[in-house]
């Protein structure tokens, strides 16, 4: 299994060497020594054989491909709403403001956990109804990505349990109804259009940055793009592509995580630099529920080493980072004509 990760680095580009996490192990505590060396040194890992069939993979793939492929009108009619849910245009998304000139060259859409209109839980951000392109349009699309969106979240759920160990945690410290009982997890497909990235003109497929939350699960094409930043202070930053591995999945821990172990855990900036090529990636976003409250690890503090941050929801924390990321909703109301 480690040939098979290992495989994906054979490039002439400078290519991050990252461990493998093989989620069928029988061996635990080998899992749990590969994972915690890989979120001690850059907070990326593999994981295989981790339950989702290629061939349904290959059709995720296709049915985003078949709406990215939509008119741009079409597309509008589906457009993000304030509960991050739908389609986010090219530039909406303005991750490293420092640095890019304007916003990221990929487009988007959010499917997150189906909660109904009446449905109490409604009333909170991130919680609600999906948006969907109209019935009939793209037959099928719904019903597979609903059908990944479950699969997806057990994949993480059982990464999950090995963090909590590799943490020093109960194996199920993380499935409380608070934490990913009841998860805010979001599924994003993203299309980047063929354009290339320029770095120091300021222009990006995805601008650095480092995820929100607990752990994001990323699937990829076979088109080379994402880099990772080990040290963010170093001078220069000293960037390394993250080569696509067929059937696997890219793991990276969020910032909400690095928080949670006091910053033993690592979040790692990244970005996306476009060379000419379509390409297409799945990303899977989980944090605990709404209500969770972030504060340190009783296994990741001590008298030497207090908490470095307050505790605070889950809610708030990601609101302010999305507000922080995102265009105004207003600034595409004259689409939806």
């Amino acid at each position: 299994m480690e040939n098979q990760c290992q495989n994906g680095n054979e490039t002439l580009l400078k290519v991050s060497t990252l461990n493998c996490i093989d989620l069928s192990n029988p061996d635990i505590h080998q899992s749990v020594s590969l994972l915690k060396q890989a979120c001690l040194d850059c907070g990326f890992f593999y994981v295989v054989n981790h339950g989702i069939s290629q061939e349904f993979m290959d059709e995720v793939f296709g049915q985003s491909k078949s709406f990215f492929e939509l008119p741009l009108n079409e597309k509008m009619k589906v457009l993000r709403n304030e509960k991050h849910r739908g389609y986010t245009p090219v530039l909406d998304e303005l991750l490293d403001p420092d640095n890019q000139v304007h916003g990221d060259y990929k487009e988007g859409y959010y499917i997150g956990v189906e909660v109904p209109e009446d449905d109490p839980e409604a009333e909170k951000p991130f919680y609600g109804p999906n948006v969907w392109p109209e019935d009939g349009l793209l037959p099928g699309w719904r019903q597979t990505m609903e059908r990944f969106h479950h699969q997806a979240l057990e994949v993480a759920k059982a990464v999950a349990r090995i963090i909590a160990l590799a943490l020093g945690l109960e194996v199920d410290f993380f499935d409380k109804p608070e934490m990913l009982g009841k998860p805010i997890a979001t599924l994003r497909l993203l299309h980047y259009g063929g354009q290339v990235s320029d770095p120091s003109k300021g222009i990006y497929g995805a601008g650095a940055h480092s995820d929100y939350g607990l752990i994001t699960l990323l699937a990829t094409d076979a088109v080379m793009g994402l880099q990772i930043c080990k040290d963010k202070d170093a001078k220069p930053q000293i960037w390394e592509y993250v080569a696509p591995v067929k059937g696997a999945f890219i793991v990276n821990l969020g910032d909400m995580l690095e928080r949670w172990s006091n910053c033993i855990f690592k979040s790692t900036l990244h970005r996306v630099l476009g060379n000419g090529q379509e390409r297409y990636s799945i990303a899977y976003f989980v944090e605990p529920s709404h209500d969770c409250l972030v504060e340190c690890l009783p296994t990741c503090k001590s008298e030497n080493n207090p908490p470095k941050f307050p505790p605070i929801y889950c809610a708030t924390y990601l609101s302010q980072r999305y507000k922080d990321t995102h265009a105004e909703l207003s600034l595409y109301e004259k689409h939806q004509t």
